[in-house]
């Protein structure tokens, strides 16, 4: 295998998946069959600052040059993205990080950028690049109803499924929740360091509150870095019809994200 790029098996009949998602503060990877089974130990490297494009796709091909062989790659990443097309990203364009100066260097860089084609031309394979929130939810949404995911983790990640196609993505996570606060800042990590698990259960706990009424789901899931980190107390209390699922679905959303069907 040349470095960086994977070579296509010969055998397809089960195509197995890079998948890479990629975070505020680190960057995973990992292939998987169709079924979502793991064919390596996941990697993860710190994501690295400041991060133009180019690196990203730099830090993907370095991560694919030390897994098994891949047929195609499915990336997540925060932001809108729409049709592998960054719109807008809210870390990636800042100097060293998550809640620090924003460069506009960085925000022209990133603007209109197609990542998509970007990594399927460096590791020679079919590349899908999506909101990170939203592959998440294609490792474990049911396709049945209307079924919202949320992500916590640096900040807050969404993605709406109904009938397991994906809506299109709202940044409503940037909308205000109080005296305005963003959804992003109320739940994200820097809060719940500040509060602790316990004060920060429960603001999750109002947020799926005050939501609910919004969207009328069918489920929600909770997952992310930080969904583990809710309180047993507050889990309690989430209600029926919410969800608490591993992180691990980050990768696993990556191989099903494939058979999403069409939007």
């Amino acid at each position: 295998m040349r470095a960086g790029v994977p070579t296509l098996r010969s055998v397809t009949t089960d195509p197995r998946t890079l998948a890479v998602d990629c975070g505020g503060g680190g960057i995973k990877a990992n292939v998987l069959d169709s079924s979502g089974t793991a064919h390596a130990t996941p990697l993860r490297v710190p994501t690295p600052y400041p991060l133009p494009p180019e690196l990203l796709v730099d830090t993907v091909a370095d991560l694919a040059a030390r897994l098994p062989d891949a047929d195609r790659v499915t990336v997540g990443m925060p932001g809108m993205i729409r049709r592998g097309v960054v719109v807008h990203t809210p870390h990636y364009v800042t100097r060293s990080g998550p809640r620090s100066r924003v460069d506009p260097a960085l925000v022209e860089a990133w603007s209109s950028f197609d990542v998509q084609a970007a990594v399927a031309r460096r590791l020679g394979v079919p590349a899908l690049v999506l909101n990170d929130a939203e592959v998440h939810g294609a490792g474990v949404v049911a396709a049945s109803g209307l079924e919202l995911v949320l992500t916590l983790g640096t900040g807050l990640g969404s993605a709406l499924f109904h009938g397991g196609r994906l809506a299109p993505h709202l940044e409503w996570s940037r909308a205000p929740v109080r005296r305005g606060t963003s959804y992003d800042a109320y739940v994200g990590e820097p809060e719940r360091r500040r509060l602790g698990n316990a004060l920060w259960s429960r603001r999750v706990l109002a947020v799926v509150d005050g939501l609910r009424p919004v969207f009328w789901w069918d489920r929600l899931y909770l997952g992310g870095g930080n969904a583990r980190l809710i309180t047993p107390t507050v889990r309690e209390r989430l209600g029926e019809d919410v969800v608490v699922v591993p992180n691990s679905a980050a990768l696993v959303g990556g191989a099903r994200a494939w058979d999403l069907p069409p939007s």
